[in-house]
């Protein structure tokens, strides 16, 4: 399926990342078939060293070091057995940094509380004390985080009085829904901040099509126990940030602002952009046209192994995205353009293609959970050579296409798309769990293997937010 729930920790002049390559497919399964590895740098932007593997008894690991040296890998544990709770609780198991391994044996040191799906794990210590954060209710609109704590790493670990920590479900009208899966850190001004999973739901089937995000709250401590800041548990959807951000040199611009735009002038594409499981490779090309980004047509949008695809987070309800192509397709089994994506089962494609009569086309493509729709037929007639300029906006549930033959003059394409489905939530309706939200990208096909080929001049992100 994919990296699941990342682990960052930096220890004695070293960074740890430690991750969970998840290999069971979603949806109706009764094991689930996990990885974790663990890398480490001395720099943070590499070089990593090579993955030593770990464990498979379950996901979401993290490591803790403690102050004698030792360190501990924490993950949850999956019981398959029909009679048992699938999300065993939390074990703990001791790593060896000289061996590269773990050693010893894994012992449970939480079952979880009634909310169940125990998951999520961090260890932390703070003056004394080994705190044990989890995540729990699961995923959805009952998500929440736990804290319990305890005099030694092994336990026994007593709940804290102020269960949960945070969580959405008794405030339907907060913003910030699904709250939950958390980690702890202190800031420079000696405060502590909470960094958790939450989704801001839209439409009346509150459809979270900005998928998994990330909010931060402000911690304090209260007889030896976290709690939000202002002493509730519901998360505040604006948060001031105390210090301003340093990011490493690779970093500088990726996450300043919120409009972007890659002319691919550069020898490197913008850092926004993401391939499907692994790099394009020979598929893309800054090189061969410079100033233009090629990319060699591959499989279809459906493919779970070779697309040239190249794809960024939607991160606004509010956004346009525009696109420049030059593309000649000589059949209809050749196609590239601007695609509006969740995954091979969802997502919308305005592609220019190829039909024997009408010559050279744009066209639209739906999919919505596998079923396959052209609403535009063949398509419209565009001039056989020279550029097309393509656009998609979007507003909350709603979606549209626009194209340019001059850059100028666009032309709205009669077609709306229901951004919902694009969602997490909007995949109950075939009870299949996913995790992320919608991407906008530009691909490039050619299911015939006959060699052809798009280039793009750029791609730009602009938010259109409606700012308080």
């Amino acid at each position: 399926t994919g990296v699941w729930a990342p682990d960052l920790r930096y220890y004695d002049g070293r960074f740890y990342l430690i991750y969970t390559d998840v290999k069971t497919g979603n949806g109706g399964f009764t094991f689930y078939d996990v990885r974790n590895y663990l890398v480490t740098a001395e720099d943070i932007c590499g070089e990593w060293s090579e993955p030593v593997y770990l464990n498979g008894s379950g996901f979401d690991p993290s490591l803790f070091h403690d102050e004698d040296g030792r360190s501990w890998l924490i993950n949850m544990q999956f019981d398959y057995r029909p009679w048992n709770v699938r999300f065993g609780g939390i074990v703990m198991q001791e790593y060896s940094k000289e061996e590269k391994r773990l050693i010893g044996e894994p012992k449970n040191i939480f079952v979880g509380t009634s909310r169940r799906v125990t998951e999520g794990p961090h260890i932390y210590k703070k003056d004394g004390y080994y705190y044990l954060f989890c995540a729990e209710g699961g995923t959805k609109y009952e998500h929440c985080e736990t804290v319990l704590r305890s005099r030694t790493l092994e336990g026994p670990y007593e709940l804290s009085p102020y269960f949960p920590l945070i969580t959405s479900k008794p405030y339907p009208n907060n913003p910030l829904q699904k709250a939950g899966h958390a980690s702890l850190a202190e800031g420079k001004n000696g405060k502590w901040y909470l960094a958790h999973l939450c989704g801001r739901p839209v439409g009346d089937e509150r459809c979270c099509i900005l998928g998994r995000e990330t909010a931060i709250q402000e911690v304090v401590w209260e007889k030896g126990w976290p709690r939000l800041a202002g002493g509730v548990n519901a998360p505040a959807e604006y948060f001031e940030a105390p210090d301003e951000t340093v990011l490493p040199e690779e970093m500088e611009g990726v996450l300043e602002g919120e409009d972007w735009r890659d002319d691919f002038d550069e020898k490197k594409w913008n850092l926004r952009f993401q391939s499907l499981r692994m790099p394009l490779g020979e598929r893309a090309s800054l090189t061969k046209r410079p100033g233009w980004l090629r990319l060699y047509g591959k499989e279809s949008l459906e493919s779970l192994y070779e697309q040239s695809f190249l794809a960024a987070r939607q991160q606004h309800f509010y956004f346009q995205v525009d696109a420049k192509l030059e593309f000649s397709p000589v059949s209809y089994q050749q196609m590239a353009g601007l695609a509006y994506y969740y995954d091979t089962l969802s997502h919308y494609y305005l592609c220019v293609t190829r039909d024997e009569q009408q010559g050279r086309v744009i066209t639209v493509m739906c999919k919505v959970l596998n079923q396959f729709t052209m609403p535009l037929g063949v398509g419209i007639s565009i001039p056989d050579e020279g550029p097309v300029h393509l656009r998609l906006c979007g507003e909350k549930e709603k979606a549209w296409f626009a194209y340019s033959i001059d850059g100028e003059h666009y032309e709205k394409i009669d077609v709306t798309l229901d951004a919902t489905v694009l969602s997490d939530d909007y995949y109950r309706k075939i009870s299949t769990s996913r995790f992320t939200g919608a991407f906008v990208g530009i691909c490039c096909q050619d299911i015939a293997g006959r060699g052809g080929y798009a280039d793009f001049d750029y791609f730009q992100y602009r938010s259109k937010e409606v700012k308080k």
